[in-house]
């Protein structure tokens, strides 16, 4: 079972958005897949270095 999703508003600037679009289509995802999977792997980050 997928995991459940919610949307969500968000302003980004244009050049972060420009940059999200183009790395996106060179990972063959959508927008908002890569910005789910940069988010997921920046908390993991985040959180393994708040645990040392």
């Amino acid at each position: 079972m997928k995991p459940l999703k919610t949307k969500v508003s968000i302003t980004l600037d244009e050049d972060i958005i420009s940059k999200i679009k183009e790395l996106a289509e060179q990972d063959d995802r959508s927008f908002s897949q890569y910005i789910n999977l940069v988010l997921k792997e920046y908390l993991k980050e985040r959180l393994k270095n708040t645990e040392k």
